[in-house]
């Protein structure tokens, strides 16, 4: 049975208002000592939590506080503490609300495109399968450039290694979803985006390759080590023998012990495929993965220790990508969950290197449908019943009935009988990612068939495989349009500032690390 979260208000030392006034104080004298640095960057590192929009780190920071044992809106995630901070608008050549592909391309190029297209320009169509056409109107990204000028460079994500973020940094695709060659149209030219992974031949090669999707790698005559699957590959590759054999030092780990067993020392190549598909959430990693997986904290570790070798510096992506997987499937504490270890992720980048010679930026690609209402007390579980101040019963709607702080706008958490769903609440199976209707321990026929909305209990809704509500019954809940944040430190990090266009992280990017012609900065580190 899945634990329930939280119980109760979580009570703390309230501060005084001199105590208010006094650190607000002290928040304004330190950002008078705030100077830019205009170094030139050695390394760059660029997180990105996908799906993670501004509510989702406000929840995040609330529950990652509530845990700790405070009241939790005092909190802040690690990131949140860096100098300096911009948002990012997010739409596409042709999308209001973006996927993942042309806004991870803006990132990582500096030029927008259209809707999952990956590292191509506008001027290719959706799906164009001719490869010449995609290598004429291919956009060089900043991973590219970087094993150009010599880097070390890496690509960490919990989702596959070939989905459309990760993919984006190296690949150059017209259709995110051409993650292998058993995916593509017959006819189809352009290389699937996993044989593009192992082909990338600048410089010797991509040096880290951390994720999921086992099966895009290996060939349909093979069985995946960990559940016996077959592997996806029809055209006899496998991807994972031809890393090794390509590269100098190199080595293709599957589950954690082998990974463990790594030494940076020793290794310039690490390809690591953890899951056929996406890695476990966070939540879920030790209990439900059969041979175990590294968080991903623990792959952010392993790849700067491999490419910190290189006295010449790195470029390093890491992606939570499963925080907008649990978005999708409406699950609240998994988002949660996933955003407070991509935060462990950057704490840890963060004292594993110098603000003086290395940019860590941190984003999103875009938002989600995800909200926080109601007028809860201070320290109200921020995954619980809404509850207002002063009152020791839950806040009712105007039928009577209580709600949750957090909700979605779509998805599969509507409470009513639709076409693909019965009435009542539903439930995450963490086992595959779907959802089922009712949830442990609660019959969805005794919720009131007259309104479509059950009679919630903070034990049903403080599960962690509660499905918040959602107002639009969908089979999955989708993206929001509106601006994400940037937080940044180190070299050139006060180049973010106000609203910006996606595509200038890449060109702040650049400038710090000397790729444009106009600047290269004073000197990496000096």
């Amino acid at each position: 049975m899945s634990s329930i979260l939280t119980t109760g208000v979580v009570q703390a030392a309230e501060p005084t208002p001199e105590d208010w006034f006094d650190a607000g104080r002290q928040t304004v004298i330190d950002a008078e000592h705030l100077n830019p640095n205009e170094r030139r960057a050695k390394n760059v590192i660029l997180f990105v939590g996908d799906g993670m929009g501004v509510s989702t780190i406000t929840a995040s920071r609330i529950y990652d506080g509530q845990q700790k044992g405070g009241h939790g809106e005092e909190n802040s995630l690690s990131f949140e503490k860096f100098p300096y901070l911009a948002l990012s608008k997010t739409y596409s050549v042709d999308q209001q609300t973006p996927d993942s592909a042309p806004t991870m391309t803006a990132m990582v190029t500096g030029v927008k495109t259209i809707g999952d297209s990956i590292s191509v320009d506008q001027d290719v169509e959706h799906s164009e399968p001719d490869a010449n056409k995609i290598n004429a109107n291919a956009l060089k990204t900043i991973l590219e450039k970087a094993k150009e000028q010599g880097l070390s460079v890496g690509v960490v994500s919990t989702a596959r290694i070939t989905h459309a973020t990760p993919a984006a940094t190296y690949a150059h695709t017209s259709n995110r979803d051409w993650e292998g060659d058993s995916d593509k149209p017959a006819g189809a030219t352009v290389p699937d985006i996993a044989s593009q992974l192992v082909d990338f031949d600048i410089d010797g090669g991509i040096n880290v390759a951390l994720g999921g999707g086992r099966t895009r790698f290996i060939p349909k005559t093979a069985t995946d080590p960990e559940y016996g699957v077959a592997g996806k590959r029809k055209d006899g590759r496998d991807l994972t023998a031809e890393w090794v054999s390509k590269h100098q030092n190199a080595q293709y780990v599957w589950n954690k012990d082998q990974f463990n067993a790594i030494d940076p020392k020793t290794t310039d190549h690490l390809l690591g495929l953890f899951e056929p598909s996406h890695v476990h959430y966070e939540a879920d990693r030790v209990a439900h993965d059969k041979a175990g997986e590294p968080s991903l904290t623990e792959m952010t570790v392993k790849a700067l220790d491999i490419l910190k070798k290189n006295k010449k510096g790195y470029f390093l992506m890491v992606e939570g990508g499963r925080i907008d997987h649990a978005h999708h499937s409406g699950n609240a504490y998994r988002a949660l969950t996933d955003t407070q270890q991509l935060a462990a992720a950057v704490q840890t980048a963060a004292e594993k290197t110098s603000a003086k010679d290395t940019l860590i930026i941190v984003t999103a690609d875009h938002s989600h449908v995800f909200t926080i209402g109601g007028y809860p007390q201070r320290g109200n579980p921020i995954l619980g019943l809404t509850q207002g101040v002063g009152s020791d019963l839950p806040d009712v709607d105007l039928l009577g009935l209580p709600y949750t702080t957090l909700n979605y706008a779509n998805g599969t958490g509507y409470t009513g009988k639709s076409d693909l769903q019965p009435e009542g609440s539903k439930s995450f199976n963490a086992t595959d990612g779907s959802w089922s209707s009712g949830s442990e321990g609660h019959n969805p026929k005794s919720f009131e068939p007259a309104t479509g909305r059950p009679t919630l209990t903070n034990d049903l809704v403080q599960n962690s495989n509660y499905l918040q509500e959602a107002i639009i019954p969908l089979a999955a809940e989708t993206h929001a349009a509106e601006d994400v944040a940037i937080f940044a430190r180190g070299p050139k990090a006060h180049l973010f500032h106000g609203v910006m266009e996606q595509n200038v992280i890449y060109h702040v990017m650049a400038r710090a690390l000397g790729f444009d012609k106009h600047g290269s900065g004073k000197g990496a580190g000096k």
